[in-house]
């Protein structure tokens, strides 16, 4: 509703969106322990307690809404977004547009019922206690889009020179849309075991709730004696891996269903919709981006699938942000991924492909493999303590063990050099690194602020040094591992110009 001097609020569904929420969080914690006193004395006095609890606490929750809803309001002016709210305290919020850098529009299932969504206005940096994102909960879906439109679209337009009347809008231009055929990488995640072990987690709790955890861990031993210790690993292994792979596809399509990758024709925005019982709406600006990142995990890419990430000022994956707002692609088949990259950065062909990657010296092929062997050969050690105290009789399983890791060791080592590189194509710089999984990334090179050399004491025995580029977007700097001292400087030349040579070669090393 707006009101006088561009002051506006929220709509007054808000309360009805937040009593539902409320009673039903008021049902999940009451009915189990309903279910738990069922066919006792004191039922029936339990579900009074129960039913006055409930009542009493969605009434706070929906007086106190009513409250926030009449003390909040907000204004969106030429030069600054205005938040005035608070029940008790009154906080009054601003933030000038000019450094708005993210609007995330999004709707959980009780407000997209409603046709309501919240709207999230923040500067694409940290949350701290003197820069907060100004949330707007709850807004009409339609006024929360125009709400980014508004905060986002930035019109050149001269002082004094009256501002034409906006044509029709043209289309925006479709980048990628979901396959339901990429759902069949969601099982190559790495959290498809944890998911798994987290269900019997969750399963043990709920059995707890209804008193009957003590049955359910009686029941697991009896089977798992019956079974044998082999026979029950197995198929504890295959439960785990079940459950995980249904865990991950729901994730899956929670996150990316009704995903849509499309560019705004008039200022060239990308925007990335999905989600499933939660939408999501994020705005990326073009003249923010400064490059992408193809996240390889190793599973994924063994099946020729690869994600995409933006590489860009004003995006942070910290707690001012619900979600990680960098992901332009979900995992999906690698031919997909190169054309979306170059259709992203407006590039005939796919950079990260395109480059021709330079290699590495021999003596960074040798640091992969010492620390990969170092690290596999963890197991080996450990049996071998168990062997030297308490059970001997472990000794053979610490040979094979040892065999084993020295084998993996060398063969991760040896893939990681392979996955070592870096190059130049066109304005780009590609650096690309990681085993078993790789992430190549394309950064601008006029997206770079400063170069720097790094060395540390294992490096320097090797003779080796790291290469960062620093940049204001995405992680902030970005790596080219092991190289020689006069193949980093030569490198960093050739990237930035001759200019910069005198510079690079007066480099301070570290420690």
């Amino acid at each position: 509703m707006t009101v006088e001097d561009g002051w506006r609020r929220l709509d007054p569904r808000t309360v009805l969106a937040s009593a539902v929420l409320a009673l039903g969080a008021c049902l999940a914690a009451g009915v189990p322990v309903l279910l738990g006193q069922r066919g006792r004395e004191t039922f029936v006095f339990t579900v009074g307690l129960v039913g006055t609890g409930v009542v009493l606490l969605v009434g706070a929750a929906t007086l106190l809404e009513w409250v926030r809803l009449l003390r909040t309001r907000f204004r969106i002016g030429a030069e600054r977004v205005e938040v005035h709210s608070g029940i008790v305290v009154r906080a009054r919020k601003g933030l000038a547009r000019e450094r708005v850098r993210t609007v995330e529009v999004t709707a959980d299932p009780v407000l997209r019922v409603l046709g309501l969504a919240t709207v999230r206005i923040g500067t694409g940096q940290k949350a701290s206690a003197t820069d907060r994102p100004l949330e707007l909960r709850a807004l009409r879906r339609p006024d929360a889009e125009a709400v980014r439109r508004d905060l986002l679209e930035r019109p050149v337009v001269g002082k004094g020179e009256p501002q034409e009347e906006p044509a029709a809008a043209p289309r925006d231009e479709t980048l990628a849309v979901l396959d339901p055929g990429w759902v069949r990488f969601a099982p190559l995640s790495s959290l498809t075991p944890v998911l798994g072990v987290a269900a019997f987690g969750t399963l043990l709790q709920g059995s707890d709730w209804f008193g009957l955890q003590r049955i359910v861990l009686d029941d697991a031993a009896r089977l798992a004696l019956a079974l044998g210790a082999v026979v029950s690993l197995v198929v504890g292994l295959v439960v785990v891996a079940v459950v995980g792979t249904v865990a991950s596809l729901a994730v899956f399509v929670e996150s990316w269903w009704g995903y849509r990758l499309t560019r705004e024709p008039r200022t060239g925005a990308l925007h990335v919709r999905r989600g499933l019982l939660t939408r999501r709406s994020t705005t990326l600006e073009e003249d923010r981006l400064r490059g992408v990142a193809v996240i390889e995990p190793a599973a994924v890419r063994w099946f020729g699938a690869a994600r995409l990430d933006a590489v860009a000022t004003g995006l942070s994956s910290g707690q001012e942000q619900r979600s990680d707002p960098r992901g332009l692609l979900p995992v999906a088949p690698a031919a997909v991924v190169d054309r979306v990259v170059a259709e992203v950065l407006r590039e005939p062909a796919a950079p990260t492909t395109q480059v021709d990657l330079r290699g590495h010296p021999l003596a960074a092929r040798t640091r992969r493999v010492r620390w990969a062997s170092a690290a596999c050969l963890v197991p080996a050690v450990v049996l071998a303590a168990l062997a030297l105290g308490p059970v001997p009789g472990m000794w053979f399983p610490a040979v094979v063990a040892a065999v084993l890791g020295l084998a993996l060791g060398w063969w991760l080592g040896r893939l990681a050099y392979r996955n070592l590189g870096h190059g130049l194509v066109g304005r780009y710089v590609v650096t690309r690194h990681g085993a078993p999984g790789r992430r190549t990334v394309a950064l601008r090179r006029d997206g770079i602020l400063t170069w720097t050399l790094t060395r540390t004491p294992f490096q320097r025995r090797a003779g080796l040094v790291t290469l960062w580029f620093t940049t204001a977007a995405g992680d902030g700097a970005y790596g080219v591992y092991d190289l020689g001292i006069e193949q980093a400087t030569a490198f960093a030349a050739e990237a930035l110009g001759e200019h910069f040579a005198p510079y690079l070669l007066d480099a301070r090393m570290t420690p």
